[in-house]
């Protein structure tokens, strides 16, 4: 159970935060703090400053106002709890404070809760690095009538994304009233929209010769921004101190998105193996003249001039290899050949296994815990492959599954 504390609690935000939370069996709301609070309106209790409350809590989510921020820091370090910036319009002071703080707490910042919209600003990196200079960009952001800042904290972020690939050589240009020389090239275009009730809609236009890209997310309603700050408290509680963002918790969470096996294979080891690149060559090459494909290939580092090579191959190809092999024993002798039949091939992927380490180590853990023998292993950034024994097959995917949450 996450204990958090809601601050600003009685806004629009706060209170779509609370019913979500208080419907959350893993969250707990131990109080909230607004100034403005009518306190009999709430199931918990309610303070007029971070600094009355006397409840401990692991987490401090903050959706006031930006002005609050250095009273809600120095109360999170006061009572030790890990606190969440839902706000926007902060200045470059306030910014420099986060990140100083975050040395001594963890402090997880966006400026939008939506894992929808930090997405898109991933999608649209990768369209700036693939449409280069060649496309003009603009960007048109649509709030409520209510919302005070303007560009949105969202637009910036979405303008900063982009500029980061053009190594921050672009220049933003808050709209062009009164502007009367032609667009530049460098310049990325921002534009605020306030009417009605709109949640929010971003607009993201790659404008070519002849052609336009255009990239939207539009929220409809203010529980995706809920949604996303509960996954944040469960992300952040917990954590060393430091600075996290939601690229930092999407990465987390697809650090393993997927576990697959196969059982079609077959494991072939080769022990003995002179190390000499042409001997080495001379049996791949005989295998793939015969059009038997393999994988999984693994290579040990040299031992008294020996290696030991493994691969694995499909099954109904296992007799043609092992007779190819036989032919090179007879010119080697010292060559020991082991032929596993029957194996089950366990693969993990996921996208944030390239920027996260230790999922291997997890792996080797989970296996260890369940008494499962690993035969071999083979690595990508993405990805790693084991082979198992097929009666380790259905506890080994159950116990990754439940490891890593899929």
């Amino acid at each position: 159970m996450v204990r958090i504390l809601i601050h600003g609690c009685s806004g629009t935000m706060g209170r779509v935060l609370a019913d979500m939370a208080q419907a959350s069996p893993d969250i707990e709301i131990v109080a909230g703090v607004d100034p403005a609070a009518q306190t009999t309106e709430f199931n918990y209790p309610v303070y007029a400053a971070l600094a009355d409350c006397d409840k401990a809590a692991d987490v401090i989510i903050d959706f006031s106002t930006p002005e609050a921020l250095k009273s809600i820091v120095a109360g999170a370090l006061q009572m030790g709890a890990a606190l969440i910036v839902a706000t926007t319009g902060h200045t470059d002071e306030d910014k420099a404070l986060i990140k100083a703080r975050a040395e001594s707490l963890p402090i997880f910042q966006a400026a939008n809760m939506s894992l929808g919209i930090n997405l898109m600003s991933e999608l649209i990196q990768k369209a700036a690095a693939v449409l280069g200079q060649r496309f003009d960009i603009e960007i048109i952001e649509k709030h409520h009538n209510l919302k005070k800042d303007a560009p949105s904290g969202t637009a910036y972020t979405l303008a900063e994304s982009i500029n980061q690939v053009f190594t921050n050589s672009k220049n933003y240009v808050f709209g062009r009233h009164t502007r009367t020389e032609r667009r530049k090239a460098g310049d990325i275009g921002i534009h605020a929209v306030r009417a009605g009730t709109i949640v929010g809609e971003h607009q993201v236009l790659f404008a070519g010769k002849d052609e336009i890209l255009e990239v939207r997310h539009s929220a409809y309603s203010k529980q995706v921004f809920a949604a996303g700050a509960l996954q944040a408290v469960r992300f952040i509680a917990g954590k060393p101190p430091g600075y996290y963002t939601m690229k930092d918790m999407i990465v987390a969470q697809s650090t393993v998105s997927h576990v697959y096996t196969s059982d079609e294979d077959a494991l072939v080891s080769i022990y003995g193996i002179p190390h000499d690149p042409q001997k080495i060559a001379e049996v791949f090459k005989k295998i793939g003249e015969q059009k038997i494909n393999l994988d999984m290939i693994s290579q040990t580092a040299p031992m008294q001039n020996k290696v030991s090579i493994s691969f694995t191959l499909p099954r109904q190809d296992v007799e043609r290899t092992a007779a190819l092999l036989k032919e090179f024993q007879t010119a080697m002798p010292q060559l020991q050949l082991e032929v596993l039949p029957e194996i089950t091939k366990i693969t993990v992927e996921g996208p944030g296994m390239e920027v996260q380490s230790g999922v291997a180590a997890q792996v080797f853990e989970v296996m260890a815990n369940q008494g499962i023998a690993l035969k071999t292993i083979t690595t990508s950034e993405t990805k790693i492959s084991y082979i198992i024994p097929p009666a380790d097959r259905s506890r080994a995917v159950e116990a990754i599954k439940a490891a890593f949450g899929i």
